[in-house]
């Protein structure tokens, strides 16, 4: 967006000072062109005043006749705002007409401004001549003609004589002078005009300067204005352009210098910002790197754990002779015991880790809760009654079918159950167990409630953590590495349910399980891919995805070697292949490769599963997965439903 579109500060400083300055010019003219009128009114009044004062002393001598005469056409022809001169013949004063009042400042603006004439009268005393009136000459009717007093004073033989004169001061009449305020004013104006205009023009030449003076500044503004807009269209600006100042005004100089500055320190930030985006970047892969070498690492390991397991507990088994000593066979059930700890705890591990990974699905199955609940009464009743626990079952419900991981929901009791009576030296261990019903669902909630030794406030958020232990002597005495209720933890996420512990240092322990399930209603389609041949590729064991696809109806061979992959896809027609998410996007790319070229009669469906937590990296390879053949990638899935609607989708 340009910056002319739009109203700008100069703009606006300008316009509003000149506006300013002519709106006070304007009104500084008219006030004084008033107030000059009223002053020209003003003396004018005073002049006829004068006038009218001598005319009626002239009048008042008895021989005036003739010298009025000749003053009053002298001042009518000469004079253009002197209407008439009259001579009013009367012995009673004239109070109608205010003096007084005409005299007046207030009535002079009102007289010059509004009204069209305006009379005054003089009284005349003593002796004085008998007339009607004297009126303004004309070039027509010669003054001789209007006035009686101009008659009697030619005739002044042949004319009867006056009256008697009357008594010195005696008032005889009066002289009406009417003033003719419409013409004073235009012949005021016409007067004046031309020093007006001049002052009008002047006063435009001034408002023209001040305009071009306010300018000085507005262009450098402007100059100023126009590099921001050169900076805001262009974010990849290196330098800013030339800012040009023709004045040195310091303000402007001021906003130029911080201007230059922020727009340095926003450079030298870019600049902070792509190296910390390129260190970023570089830990990044260094991530990815190390996110790979531990999982080959966990791969390898545990491969070699489970290896060694099975080579201890098949020697056990050889060992295990009915002629062996009561001292062979204590030290054969130590050695056997140790082996089915070490496996617990590597089961614990690889199980965690596959959540971490998110290898971990959920599969959805009918069970009884109070089924369940029996069963695990049966299965640690004698632990308990070895240390002389009381096991003791609370149950406020009846018997229901509801749907949910039964294997996993058994999982995470059989943990807090097996930690309640191994950490409860006396007293009791409860499960209580409560349904609380909805609409279409159900919340099970279970609280497994011991006297044991109990958890400091301060630990209850931490006993979550892998590997946390709080005391390392209880630990040695109980046996255990801290990861069974990390495992449960997450495994309860999974779920959707909670886990809250409340505990008492030395009282003892209760944890609170909930879950919310469903009731009994049809699983997903059973017969999706019946009689369909599905390859699982993997490096370390095929995982929950091969129970969820044989749940669906498929036949599926798990294959974990490149050669036995390639082998198997020749010699046999394949209807799906799938790729572990564990298995690297390149090694996909290539196995992918290695298959397509190697088909001849039908083409197999490729799809590769990738980690859910390595979601936004695997944009980097799409393209190249699509070239190489694969179908459809996404990220590992947990329910068997959401497994079912893809393949549902796919298999169009």
């Amino acid at each position: 967006m340009s910056i002319n579109s739009l109203r700008t500060i100069p703009k606006i400083i300008r316009h509003s000072v000149i506006q300013a300055i002519s709106f006070a010019i304007l009104i500084a003219a008219l006030l004084a062109f008033v107030y000059t009128f009223v002053y020209y009114y003003q003396q004018k009044r005073l002049h006829v005043q004068q006038l009218g004062e001598l005319l009626a002393s002239s009048a008042s001598n008895p021989d005036g006749a003739n010298l009025v005469a000749r003053q009053v056409s002298l001042l009518l022809d000469n004079d253009p705002s002197l209407q008439s001169i009259v001579f009013y013949s009367t012995d009673n004063p004239v109070n109608s007409l205010y003096q007084n009042e005409i005299s007046s400042i207030s009535n002079d603006w009102y007289n010059a401004l509004l009204t069209h004439t305006i009379s005054f009268n003089y009284p005349v005393t003593s002796r004085y001549f008998d007339g009607d009136s004297i009126q303004r000459a004309s070039s027509s009717q010669p003054l001789l003609n209007n006035s009686s007093l101009a008659s009697s004073a030619n005739n002044k033989e042949t004319q009867p004589p006056l009256s008697q004169p009357a008594a010195r001061n005696t008032l005889v009449g009066h002289i009406n002078i009417t003033l003719d305020i419409a013409s004073l004013r235009w012949h005021w104006i016409r007067v004046n005009s031309l020093p007006w205009l001049i002052t009008m023009v002047l006063g435009i030449l001034f408002v023209r300067f001040i305009a071009r003076k306010l300018n000085w500044p507005t262009q450098d503004i402007i100059a100023l204005a126009k590099v921001c807009e050169v900076a805001v269209d262009n974010p990849q600006l290196e330098q800013l352009p030339t800012i040009q100042q023709r004045f040195e005004f310091q303000e402007i100089i001021r906003i130029k210098r911080a201007f230059i500055i922020l727009f340095e320190r926003l450079k030298a930030a870019q600049h902070d910002y792509q190296v910390l985006a390129d260190f970023e970047q570089q830990l990044h892969n260094k991530d990815l790197s190390l996110d790979i070498q531990r999982s080959n690492f966990q791969n390898m390991i545990t491969h070699e754990l489970k290896t060694s397991l099975n080579a201890i507990t098949g020697g056990l088994q050889l060992l295990d002779d009915p002629y062996l000593n009561e001292e062979q066979r204590d030290t054969l059930a130590i050695i056997y015991k140790g082996s089915q700890h070490l496996e617990r705890t590597l089961e614990q591990i690889i199980q965690l880790n596959r959540i971490e990974k998110g290898q971990t699905i959920i599969s959805l199955s009918e069970f009884n809760p109070l089924q369940m609940i029996a069963d695990l009464l049966e299965e640690f009743e004698p632990a308990a009654k070895q240390k002389q626990l009381e096991f003791i079952s609370r149950v406020h419900h009846v018997e229901y079918m509801l749907e949910g991981d039964a294997n996993k929901i058994q999982q995470i009791l059989n943990t807090l159950i097996d930690n309640a009576i191994k950490f409860t030296h006396s007293g009791q261990v409860i499960i209580d167990s409560q349904l609380t019903h909805f609409n279409e669902s159900v919340r099970w909630q279970v609280k497994i409630i011991d006297t044991g030794i109990g958890i400091d406030a301060c630990y209850i958020e931490d006993i979550f953590v892998p590997f946390f232990q709080i005391d390392s002597s209880e630990t040695r005495m109980h046996e255990g590495v801290g990861i069974g209720l990390s495992v449960i933890k997450q495994m309860a996420q999974l779920l959707g349910a909670t886990i809250e512990v409340n505990s008492e240092l030395g009282v003892g322990s209760q944890f609170i399980v909930t879950m919310p399930l469903r009731y009994k209603n049809h699983m997903p389609q059973q017969n999706l891919l019946q009689g369909i041949d599905i390859v699982y590729y993997h490096y370390d064991e095929a995982g929950p995805i091969v129970e969820g696809l044989q749940r669906l109806g498929a036949s599926v061979d798990s294959l974990n070697n490149e050669q036995s992959l390639l082998h198997y896809m020749e010699n046999e027609k394949v209807v799906m292949v799938m790729f572990a998410d564990e298995v690297l996007p390149e090694q996909v790319i290539y196995l992918a490769k290695r298959i397509r070229d190697q088909e001849r009669t039908s083409r197999a469906l490729l799809i590769y599963w990738y980690p859910a937590h390595k979601a936004k990296d695997i944009d980097r390879f799409e393209y190249e997965l699509k070239t190489a053949g694969i179908d459809y990638y996404h990220s590992m899935v947990n329910e068997v439903k959401v497994l079912a609607s893809l393949l549902d989708k796919w298999l169009i």
